[in-house]
């Protein structure tokens, strides 16, 4: 009996040691899989938010030119909306590139750190609420851009105003993942 027990033992511990180490191999290859995963991600989000970051310094300088054109020919009742914004040369909203935030957020979201995925996330909202902004906006000059009182001057430069706020909120976000 003792002979069957020790046969049973010789034959087993070596199988249940063989599936262990595989396991841990299997393990340390995930993670190693994983590392390489984030870091191919955050440098694309890094990338991307770069890009997102330098397209709103342009857009704020071209938005400001049209606030200023408006406060200058607010009181003028001959000059319309779409002669003052011909002559800031349009209207600018910046585009913010997240394409790679997505991608993590729908699949291995916890990999990566909380106060990042965090300031992700606000980046992603911030960048829904620019775009409802500037659909108001294009909605309100579509309605108004031969209008001429000094009123709907006034509440264009407050819808830009909105949209600069947010750009400026999202700016300050994406300070900090560069940073990181």
């Amino acid at each position: 009996m003792k002979k069957i027990i020790k046969a049973f033992f010789k034959e087993i511990v070596p199988i249940i040691v063989g599936i262990l180490v595989a396991l841990y191999i299997n393990n340390w290859n995930e993670d190693r899989k994983d590392k390489n995963y984030i870091n191919r991600i955050s440098t694309s989000i890094q990338n991307e938010l770069t890009e997102s970051h330098n397209d709103i310094n342009i857009k704020l300088v071209q938005q400001k030119t049209l606030i200023d054109s408006l406060k200058f020919y607010l009181k003028d009742d001959q000059i319309s909306l779409d002669i003052i914004i011909k002559k800031a040369d349009g209207i600018y909203i910046p585009k913010i590139r997240i394409n790679s935030w997505k991608a993590i957020s729908n699949s291995k979201i916890e990999l990566m750190d909380y106060q990042k995925v965090s300031t992700l996330a606000d980046i992603e909202e911030q960048k829904d609420l620019l775009q409802m902004k500037a659909e108001k906006l294009i909605d309100f000059i579509y309605s108004n851009y031969k209008e001429t009182e000094k009123e709907k001057k006034e509440f264009m430069i407050i819808m830009m105003s909105e949209v600069i706020s947010t750009e400026k909120s999202l700016q300050e976000d994406i300070r900090k993942i560069i940073k990181e």
